[in-house]
């Protein structure tokens, strides 16, 4: 496989996981509609793309790292898109946490322009992205899924091979439902605690050693809780409503995937209802 990767949208997990490509030794190619984040990538070795067209004509391996399914169609369709400019045999990743529909669409959509779609979702977060240490859940064929492998591996602790197309997406929704309903889970039980006097560090010490409470958890909560002591309402939306909004779009993912896979999940609808306010401490 050759060593030319582009990589579209360099935000808090994108662009960590593009300087990993770089550090790596791959001719990388980046492009984002914040032209900073390209110039500063150009800086430390990346070739800066000024549209999505000049990316696609010089990569094979094109990895999309942005919001939400809006954008991802945004950067596939259209005449400048990938599907229009990228060449044949191009394989594209995609690491945004989307819709199962739109994904499946866009699969049999590369197939008519002969590129090839594949779902290569992320876990670890910003922090996992800057150390390396990323999870990639990978669906499609084998043959895909080694040839993309050495890319992912650049930013990644561990990379799985899910199944067919749609698996990755699919298994990373299923983390983020068990990741959002401990965190509720948690809350809940940090405010029980604390009305009956028990001290937060107790319940850590009891958590931790059952294996009940992880680190993840912990530090969401002590991290929202101290800062609600001290924030406005507008300061707490910026520290933490953005990711109660990307919370209720992995969840609405989630539940439009069990519609489409004819399974009710109605603790998640409960959960889809209340995300919002458990990042803003309300709940």
């Amino acid at each position: 496989m050759s060593l030319n990767v582009g990589f579209i949208g360099l935000g808090n997990i994108g662009k960590p996981c593009a300087k990993h490509l770089i550090r790596d030794g791959f001719v990388a190619r980046v492009f984002d509609i914040q032209t900073s984040r390209v110039r500063e990538l150009a800086e430390q070795g990346a070739l800066a793309c000024q549209t999505v067209a000049e990316l696609a004509a010089s990569s094979n391996h094109i990895g999309i790292c942005v919001r939400d399914d809006q954008q991802v169609e945004d950067v596939l369709y259209g005449v400048d898109g990938l599907f229009s400019q990228a060449a044949s045999g191009t394989l594209v990743s995609i690491h945004s946490t989307v819709t199962r529909a739109s994904f499946l669409k866009w699969v049999d959509d590369g197939k008519q322009q002969e590129i090839t779609v594949i779902d290569a979702a992320i876990s670890g977060g910003a922090q996992g992205a800057e150390l390396g240490s990323l999870c990639y859940m990978v669906g499609g064929e084998i043959s895909d899924f080694d040839k993309a492998k050495p890319v992912f591996e650049t930013s990644a602790s561990k990379v799985i091979h899910a199944g067919n197309v749609g698996s990755g997406l699919l298994l990373k929704l299923c983390n983020n439902m068990i990741t959002y309903a401990e965190f509720l889970a948690m809350s809940e039980a940090v405010k029980l605690a604390d009305a009956g006097g028990i001290d937060f560090n107790l319940l850590k010490e009891v958590g931790q050693s059952n294996g009940i409470i992880n680190d993840v958890m912990h530090q969401f909560i002590s991290n929202r809780n101290t800062l609600a002591k001290s924030c406005s309402e507008r300061e707490m939306e910026e520290l933490f409503g953005v990711f109660g909004r990307l919370g209720e779009k992995d969840l609405d993912c989630a539940l439009s995937s069990g519609v489409d896979l004819g399974v009710d999940l109605p603790s998640t609808k409960g959960l889809r209802e209340v995300i919002y306010d458990l990042f803003m401490n309300r709940c």
